[in-house]
């Protein structure tokens, strides 16, 4: 009982469900009250001690359901009655079967679409014996095939799994060698040589009973097959977890899942702390290999003009000034979210971020981010300012009224949308102000290119007043950018 419990714990925290040993002592003795009798009511008592946030919750549901997909947890049988009695088919998770056994009907039958093509070979070369007496199996395994036993096969499938060491899969390409680990672990090499001595044999009830096992046996390793892509997207490890960790940076953010929303902000977090680290120097960095000789002259006079100390020129290193507008509608807002998130997180390199959030007309929206936590001021942002017709337009104009003043030649202006603006006024008059005051605009457009001018879209006008235009619509296309936004700047 404990072990399974740690493994589904396990489970849990490679779905970044924090728990602490705290937490699972709570969940071990809720688990001796409750026990495994009642899987709804296990389910119910461990959601209570184990997850803690909303994300957490929606995991842990997702979770439980696929560590405990067998109905064999609550000692209910998993076989299901199929009137139909087609051979072969094995599609859902909790094993069900046919109604004359797990495998198929009565005798032969044809071969099944989707089954490995050297099971299909066999069952076309077998011939139609009809129904009639069966003989008995005599491998434990066989036996327990043909006695439809679903939840000892499920219990023996665990011990096997736990024998070949599944939890230490690492990369989905094992899947088949765990898969066949399993099946030998199950007994496998006995069911086959049952199987091929049944079809060489002269009496009918043999054979009969080759070809009924061969279905079962396909049924069986189907079963495994699946039992091992569920394990792996459990108890996958840290390996799984960068493969899952670079998919999610890599993949574009209006299609991230809410639920790995809090995966992404660990990742936006991380990889600003990496710039940061990079980039975050003293004001006054000394560069070998430019020699300041009046300097060096002038402090090696109290030697005779014997040089002793060398002086290198410095280059100053100023922190940008940046300004970021945010199209926050609709299409653009998922994008929105992580920029602003990632800006935020570089304050050590980038402590003069002011940011503008509109869909029509624009806003300032840095005292939001000063008083609150970063998640909250986004989310509130998001809800507050993401409804309305988008209008470029009317968001430049607010932007010269609020604070053109402030723009000098040490401001990055960073603009992040799609320009689509509903086919109003442009101003591209503004813009070209903006570009003439600032030292650098860089508009990040979510979009592919192919787009940029498709529509209401107006990316033709507006690049011709700025120093730099990225289609930017993944966590790696916003590292790059604002990577190169700090080493242009230092």
């Amino acid at each position: 009982m404990d072990r399974t419990l740690t493994r589904f714990i396990a489970a849990l925290r490679n779905a970044e469900v924090r728990i602490s040993p705290a937490e699972t002592l709570d969940a071990m003795n809720a688990l001796e009250l409750v026990g495994f009798a009642d899987r709804e009511f296990l389910k119910d008592s461990l959601s209570l001690v184990l997850p803690k946030t909303p994300d957490e919750k929606d995991t842990f549901e997702t979770t439980f359901d696929q560590f405990f997909s067998f109905d064999d947890v609550s000692g209910r049988s998993a076989v299901a009655s199929d009137e139909e009695g087609e051979a072969g088919e094995t599609g859902d998770d909790d094993g069900s079967a046919q109604g004359e056994g797990i495998g198929g009907g009565k005798g032969g039958g044809k071969a099944k679409k989707g089954k490995p093509k050297l099971a299909a070979l066999e069952e076309e070369e077998d011939e139609d014996l009809g129904p009639g007496e069966m003989a008995e199996p005599r491998s434990e395994l066989g036996r327990l095939l043909m006695q439809n036993s679903t939840v000892e096969l499920t219990v023996r499938m665990a011990d096997a799994a736990r024998e070949a060491k599944l939890e230490d899969i690492q990369v989905f390409t094992q899947k088949g060698l765990y898969t066949r680990k399993i099946m030998d672990a199950m007994g496998l090499a006995d069911l086959v040589r049952e199987i091929g001595d049944a079809r060489l044999s002269p009496r009918i009830p043999e054979r009969r009973l080759g070809q009924e096992l061969k279905k079962r046996r396909d049924w069986l390793r189907e079963q495994v097959r699946d039992y091992v892509e569920r394990q792996f997207l459990l108890h996958a490890d840290a390996t799984g977890r960068r493969l899952r960790e670079e998919l999610l940076q890599k993949v574009k953010l209006s299609n991230v899942e809410h639920r790995n929303f809090r995966l992404i902000q660990e990742i936006v977090f991380r990889m600003a702390k990496k710039l940061v680290a990079l980039h975050s120097r003293r004001r006054k960095v000394f560069k070998r290999g430019q020699l300041n000789v009046p300097r060096t002259l002038r402090y090696n006079m109290s030697y005779d003009g014997s040089i002793f100390d060398l002086h290198w020129k410095s280059v100053k290193v100023d922190r940008p000034k940046v300004f970021a507008i945010c199209d926050v509608s609709g299409s653009v807002a998922s994008y929105a979210r992580f920029m602003l998130m990632f800006l935020y997180s570089l304050d050590e390199v980038m402590p003069k971020v002011r940011s503008f959030a509109f869909s029509s007309d624009l806003a300032e929206v840095t005292d939001l981010f000063e008083r609150t936590k970063i998640e909250d001021a986004i989310a509130k942002v998001l809800r507050d300012y993401s409804g309305g017709s988008t209008d470029y337009g009317q968001a430049f104009a607010d932007f010269r009224k609020l604070c053109m003043d402030d723009v000098d030649n040490r401001t990055t202006i960073v603009i992040l949308g799609d320009a689509r603006n509903n086919y109003g006024d442009p101003r591209t008059d503004i813009l070209k102000e903006m570009y003439d005051r600032s030292k650098r605009v860089i508009w990040l457009n979510p979009e592919s290119r192919s787009t940029w001018n498709v529509g209401d879209a107006e990316m033709r006008k507006y690049t011709a007043y700025v120093h730099q235009a990225e289609e930017c619509n993944s966590l790696v296309h916003l590292n790059r950018v604002v990577g190169n936004l700090l080493r242009a700047v230092s």
